[in-house]
This record gives C-alpha cells, structure tokens and sequence, in this order.
C-alpha cells in the first residue's frame, strides 16, 4: 500500500532517501504533470548538486508570456483570468532562462509547437522518437520514478485513482515494468491528486496498491491548464470543409487540437445538422464538381445516420462538441464476435430475441449458457442486469427460472420474453490516450455520470495508435478510418516535413503522426490525411508550404496519400512522381504554382509542356473570402464556433496588436505607423474601453504615449473605432 503525503516536499525527501542521489523522472505530457511535486524535486536538485535529476518528459506547459512591454500588458490580465493559480514548472523557467544547473537533465520528446526554436538545452537533449516507443525508452533510459497528477473516486467503499486524462504512456510503462525483475534497480510510482481532474475509468483507473507514494492536500487543487480555443480563420474553415467530406458516415476519426480540429468539427456539424445547406456549399465552391468521385468513393456528404467512432492519440474538444451534436456515436464493443456480427449487420444496437440466435449462430455463446456466456451477455446488455446465474438455469428478481439450455425454441423466446436488455451496453464512442482543451471540457466530463463516462475509454497510446497486440478486434472496431493530422510543409514528390527544420531545429515533434499514417496503409479502407495551409506569412513575407524539396522530411513520400489545402484534395496513393506534383500544384497558392512547375521540369520530373489546368489557377485567399463572404454574413463560419476566452474588447485587441506587429517588422509599415500615428489628434471617446484594458487610457510616461497613439491609430484605421 502507498505512503499518504500532505506535503510534496516530504514525499520528495522520501524519495531521494529511497532512490537516491540519481533521479531519472518520468511525468506525463501536457495535463498530468503534478507541478509542485515536480518543482520540490527540482529545487531539491537544484540545492544539492551531488543530485542528479534527469526529467524525462513532453509537451511542458507554460503560462503564455508577452516578449514586450505592449504584450505583456495585454496578456497579463487575461492569463491571470484564464488560468488562474495554474503552478508554473519551474525547471521550464530555468531552462527557457538558461539558468538551468549543470546537475539537471531536461530530455523531451515533443514540445509544444515553436515553443523552444533556438533554447539551447531544450534542443540538444530532445529525443525523436514514435509515441508508441516512449514506454520503452523509459525503461531503457532507467526511470526509476513515475510521478503523475491523479483522481480518486470512492466506488462501492472502495477507494480507486484514476490517471484520467494521462493513460497514455503510464499504463504501458507498467506493464513494462512488471515484466521485468523488480530487483533489477528500485522504482516508485507516485500521484499527485487534483480534485479538479475528472475521474476516468477502464485503463485510466487503478487501486491504490500501483502507487507507492500518494499525496493529497487541497492547497494542491490547481486549476487544469486549459488552452483557449484560438481563432478559425478562412483558410481553416476551407480546409475542414474538404476534409469532411471525406469522412465516411458509420467510420472511425482521428483529429488533432487547434483551430483545423475545430474546423473539421464545425463542418461535420453543418452536414449532419443542416444538410442542405451543406450541399448548397459545396456546390458553391466547387467541391462536388472538383472532387465528386473521390468524395463518392471514400467519404460522403450525407447525414451521419449510422455515426462515428474516434480512435485518436488525443482527445480534443472537437470530439466533445461531436458527441453532443449526436455524430460520436457509433459505439465499438470490446469483444471480437460481437463487434464481428455489428461490423456484418447481423445484430443490431438495439436487443431482440434475434440477437441471441445470431450469437448463437455465430458460436459467441455455447447452446448451454456457461457463465462466461451469462457474464458476457449481461456486460453487454444483452441480458439485464439484476438475474442471478445457475449452472441449470437462470433467476430473474422475481424468483423465476428459465433454463441455461437453448437448443429449444420455446426456452429460449420465454428467456428472451423476459431477461433480455433493451439496447447493447458498454459501447465506446472514442479511445484515446490523452486529453487537453478548455476549461469547459474539463467541466463537462466531471459532470458526466458513471455510465456516460465510460463510453470514452481513456487507454495507453499502444492501444490507440497502432495495431500490435489486438490486431482482429482494432481493425473491426477501426473500419473505414480516417486519421487526419497536420503538416508544415509538402515536398512536390510527396514527403511530409511536420516536427522540424532543416537546419536541425526541432519544431514539435514526431508525436503519434506516423504511427496513424503507417495504420492508415495496414487497415483496409483506412486514409491519412494530411493538412496544411498552403502559405505562411512571417513579416509580411509569404512563402508556400509546397515546396519542392526540403532538408528534413517527417513523413517519408512512399507513405504519401491524402493531403488538403485550402485550396482542394490531392489524392497521391499509388500516384506516380507526376501524378504526385500535377495533383500539389493544384491545391498550391497561384503565386507559387509556376515557379514550382518550373522546379519539376528542370528536375526532368515532370513533362516539359505540362501546364496547370485552368480550373485551378485561380487559388487565391481574396477568392477564398470572396467565396464565404455570403455565409459569413448568415452568421457562419464566425471567428471562434465553440466559444471563445476573450472578452470584446479583447477580441478587437488582437487584431489590432497582430496587425502593429506586421507593420513594425518592416520599414515601409513601420513608416506607415508613423504617420498614423502623427495623425492622431485626439482620443475618441469609443476607444477609451480598449485603452483602459491595455492600462493606456492615462500614460504615464512619453513611452506610454507613443504607444497610446499607435494603438489609436490602429484602432480608427481598421475601423473598430471612428476618427473624431
């Protein structure tokens, strides 16, 4: 049984005085790190330096933070709104400082996207490795303390912890664990509990006997870490249309976090809530004239009558807002012979007399019920609950006997009378490995009942991002997937560049991406998909994200199949190195397009009198907006679909701030902002809400005025406010 802390600095103690003066830790990625556990073994390292602490983790979160005086007016306010008394991890301050000691070790596997471009430390101790390795390589790395922030929930006077949103590399990390001598070298598994931490069942829960160290106190009750959900723009909003018509009613989806997720998620709403209008809109935009046979043959634009189920590495609130809208809910059941007769059509969710003969039929129950097979039927629902099993016959509440023999018609339709359920039971709607979102996510599933709960079944990354060791029933459960990912870039011969740069300089990371292209080949039926926006704009300098060669590539280009742009659908499976540049430079920005075809020809990879065709050399953002400008005025497709954390005046403030920051980082915008600002000749009344925010409306200094100014003229020249 576990040692119980109110104190984190004991338990670090105790856990330097039992394992020693060698600490190799291991914390989940993003949500599950219990931060003031992990900030006393640091500091502890950091006073003692005959320690050596060696953090093995991913994904660190860390509290937005604004590199000037402008920014950090801006954000302070609202990080201190939005994430309240979130526990800033205090080796990610050192190491982001450079001020992290000599005897600790910072070794990270994914980093929060950008987040630590040029950080010395952070990108000469990053480890590219698959996600469903990570377990592995802790235990050959010699982790020797697992440390997690964890829930409890009493069931039945018994106490249970749950892992909840941080299965995902925990759960095969013990397993591994347990297969190994326990004298080989000493090891502790420690929690952390937050009572903010929804309590998640199935692989996520366990007894108390995993943990060695647990502590509890309230003070520990930190506010989740909930990133607010960023902008949808209109190039986002292109690309979740394309992608959702490649979903294939009654399939399986896997989608990642951000503002794609979200426009994937708003698009599938749109078909399923308001279906003509969502045909309307593809006809519009040519969709279904571009795109018709594809969309036909792999996806489609009708209801989801029949649903989805999500198999994905994380769980985002798109999946949430999916589940509620009733398209995440085609359940899954963890048993080959049955999800083999729903996968054939032979049974149905809803329970008959029929079900029982379709079972038996199928050899998933004997003729003579054992109690395996009464076990199984009422797990599922097939059998109520409240009947009591005997080798000769089973008991309903009210005394009655019906025989375990079902060779005889008549037995089994008075046992189907009266034992049977209404509806198949402990179906799963999504399995996934960790999660992360807003705050409402958190919010809603504490609030969800046993049962709800149980129908997203939280799991180890070994189980949701490959095949190995349940290969029969995953690709039952897994038919006709579509695994949509994000990219950076697209070489024209089809490699994908998604976790760095050429130079070295890691970006994010490999993560769980090419496990699920790797699964989408192995599942018949299966599709990776994966999205970029064409361009990007870094200080008013626009570059293509398709490129024609690159130095680092992720995704190798013989695993290339589906890839969206804003601007349409390559499908390059199969494709020969001229099918694959024809199909990228049709969904290339136009301003790239004939300097990428000249690449090719050079190159000899494609015919010299090859020209793009007509139809697709009008990609365009101008056309884009132009193209969504009607539904947009309907009140579609608006900045933020699932709600936002910012207030009004917020909302008009990033704006103005993105657009000072694009202006400032050339002369000519800079000079632009000059004379804006000159301009300027008093403060308009309407604009007083957006300084007071910013804490300009009284300057203080001739700093502060300046700044003032520009943001006046900012304000008036984009409209929000009028000149007076």
């Amino acid at each position: 049984m576990p040692v119980y802390y109110n104190d984190v600095n004991q338990c670090a103690d105790d856990i330097i005085a039992k394992i020693g003066n060698n600490i190799v830790l291991a914390t989940p990625l993003a949500l599950g790190k219990p931060n003031q556990l992990v900030n006393a073994l640091f500091r502890k390292a950091k006073e003692n330096t005959a320690i050596h602490l060696k953090i093995l983790t991913a994904l660190t979160l860390e509290k937005p933070k604004g590199s000037s005086d402008l920014e950090k007016r801006f954000l302070e306010p609202f990080v201190e709104r939005v994430f309240g008394d979130y526990p800033e991890l205090e080796y990610a301050l050192a190491l982001r400082s450079g001020e992290l000691p000599a005897n600790i070790e910072i070794e990270e596997f994914f980093f929060k996207p950008g987040s630590y471009i040029k950080v010395a430390h952070a990108q000469h101790h990053y480890a590219s490795i698959n996600y469903t390795h990570v377990a592995r390589e802790l235990v050959e790395k010699g982790v020797n303390v697992m440390a997690q922030m964890i829930s409890k929930k009493t069931i039945a006077g018994q106490t249970y912890y749950s892992l909840s949103g941080n299965p995902d590399v925990t759960v095969d990390l013990l397993s591994l664990l347990m297969q190994r001598n326990a004298q080989d070298r000493p090891f502790m598994m420690v929690g952390q509990i937050n009572n903010n931490l929804p309590f998640m069942y199935h692989d996520a829960m366990l007894e108390a006997d995993v943990f060695n160290a647990i502590v509890e106190n309230s003070e520990y009750d930190f506010k989740l870490f909930g990133p607010p959900n960023m902008p949808v723009d209109t190039a986002d909003y292109l690309l979740g249309i394309y992608a959702s018509t490649l979903i294939k009613d009654g399939g399986t989806i896997q989608i990642g976090i951000g503002s794609l997720g979200d426009a994937i998620t708003y698009a599938c709403k749109i078909r399923h809530e308001n279906n003509q209008l969502y045909n309307t809109l593809l006809a519009d935009l040519a969709i279904t004239e571009k795109y018709s046979d594809l969309i036909k043959r792999i996806g489609g634009t009708n209801t989801f009558d029949e649903g989805l189920y999500g198999s994905s590495e994380m769980f985002v609130n798109g999946f949430w807002h999916l589940y509620k809208t009733g398209i995440l809910k085609r359940r899954v059941f963890d048993h080959i012979g049955l999800q083999k007769l729903l996968n054939q059509g032979k049974i149905k969710p809803v329970v008959t007399a029929a079900t029982l003969d379709d079972l038996l039929d199928a050899g998933v129950i004997q003729p003579k019920l054992t109690r395996g097979d009464f076990e199984f039927l009422q797990h599922f629902g097939i059998l109520k609950q409240g009947l009591q099993y005997q080798p000769d016959y089973i008991e309903t509440e009210d005394k009655r006997e019906f025989s375990t023999d079902l060779t005889g018609a008549e037995n089994r339709a008075e046992l189907a009378k009266h034992c049977l359920g209404a509806q198949l039971d402990n179906g799963i709607v999504l399995h996934a490995g960790f999660f992360l979102g807003p705050q409402s996510l958190y919010e809603a599933l504490r609030n969800l009942d046993e049962s709800e709960s149980k129908a997203f079944f939280m799991t180890g990354v070994s189980h949701v991002n490959q095949l190995y060791g349940h290969e029969e029933l995953a690709i039952l459960q897994r038919k006709d997937a579509r695994f949509i990912n994000t990219t950076m870039m697209m070489t024209l011969l089809g490699a994908a560049v998604s976790d760095g740069l050429e130079d070295g300089q890691v970006i994010s990371g490999v993560g769980g991406q090419y496990n699920f292209v790797a699964m989408a080949h192995a599942l018949r039926g299966a599709r990776s998909i994966l999205m970029l926006k064409s361009t990007r704009d870094k200080g008013g300098n626009v570059s293509s994200n398709i490129v024609w060669n690159y130095g680092h590539t992720t995704i190798p280009r013989h695993l290339r199949d589906i890839v969206i742009t804003e601007y349409g659908i390559a499908d390059l499976r199969g494709q020969s190195d001229q099918g694959i540049i024809a199909a990228l430079l049709n969904i290339a920005d136009s301003r790239f397009q004939e300097d990428l075809l000249e690449k090719a020809k050079h190159a000899g990879k494609i015919a010299q009198d090859y020209q793009i065709p007509d139809t697709f050399r009008n990609n365009t953002p101008e056309r884009l907006e132009t193209a969504l400008a009607s539904y947009k005025v309907q009140g579609l497709f608006m900045d933020f679909p699932f709600g936002t954390d910012f207030t009004p005046e917020e909302l008009v403030l990033v704006q103005v701030l993105k657009s000072l920051k694009a202006q400032l980082s050339s002369m000519g915008g800079l000079l632009k902002s000059i004379f804006q600002t000159i301009e300027v000749r008093k403060t308009p009344p309407a604009a007083q809400p957006y300084l007071a925010r910013l804490g300009l409306a009284e300057p203080e200094s001739w700093k502060d005025e300046v700044i003032q100014r520009m943001i006046l003229a900012e304000l008036i020249s984009s409209g929000h406010v009028a000149d007076e």
